[in-house]
């Protein structure tokens, strides 16, 4: 599905992403782990092309995403609330990306009914704009919306971050019920070390920009990164 070769990402005379080799098979559950200044972001939003490595190339179904946009076709992100449009309402903003998805107003209002636990009551009907919501209500109207195009490749960039609890829980069984139906590759950057080593079935642990770890998850994937992170 993916392929990064010999990526590379400067800023000011500083490294933040350096990949000699990485491929992402269709299907997997990735799991981006780090501190901050790790090149998750960096890395994501160059495989998203809105910014460009200084050298290497990334390749979605073997196209390079820089030189081609077929990739948008297929590819889901959310990253932060930038990618939202704030001053319209929940409701408007669902019926435009639908819109650019061929979906009427009544195939989005269909859509959003298996949100209905996801939203929490919190979201629809509020007669709210969407930068009058909390972090948290944002994260989840563009994680909803981002999926209305029935993706095969997720893009969530800290997905769990200013969520309740009970929202994490029902965020992660929705990401493993949409692997398994509908064979989704999905990756995910996160510093819970409990939600990603639970969603994902492959972590990559990143440090200034490189490779570290790259594993299967497993039973004592949470002690291994406990530990790393704690020394």
């Amino acid at each position: 599905m993916l392929e990064f070769k010999q990526l590379k990402k400067s800023y000011g005379g500083k490294t933040v992403v350096d990949i000699n080799s990485l491929t992402i098979r269709a299907g997997e559950t990735i799991g981006l782990v780090g501190n901050n200044g790790a090149g998750k972001t960096t890395l994501f939003r160059m495989l998203l092309d809105l910014i460009r490595p200084d050298s290497g190339e990334i390749l979605s179904k073997e196209v390079n995403v820089a030189l081609n946009g077929e990739w948008k076709n297929y590819t889901a992100s959310y990253l932060d609330e930038g990618f939202l449009i704030d001053y319209l309402t929940p409701e408007e903003y669902f019926i435009f990306i639908g819109g650019l998805h061929n979906l009427s107003v009544a195939d989005v209002g269909e859509y959003l009914k298996q949100y209905e636990d996801f939203f929490n009551g919190e979201i629809l009907n509020s007669r709210k704009y969407i930068r009058d919501f909390s972090k948290g209500n944002q994260n989840k109207i563009g994680i909803a919306a981002a999926l209305m195009q029935k993706p095969e490749l997720l893009v969530l960039d800290e997905p769990f971050a200013n969520l309740d609890p009970t929202t994490q829980i029902r965020l992660k069984s929705h990401i493993k019920n949409l692997k398994s139906s509908h064979r989704l590759t999905t990756l995910i950057s996160s510093h819970d070390l409990n939600h990603v080593t639970d969603v994902c079935d492959r972590i990559i642990l990143l440090e200034k920009g490189l490779i570290i770890k790259d594993f299967q998850t497993n039973e004592n994937s949470l002690k291994e990164l406990e530990a790393y992170f704690s020394e």
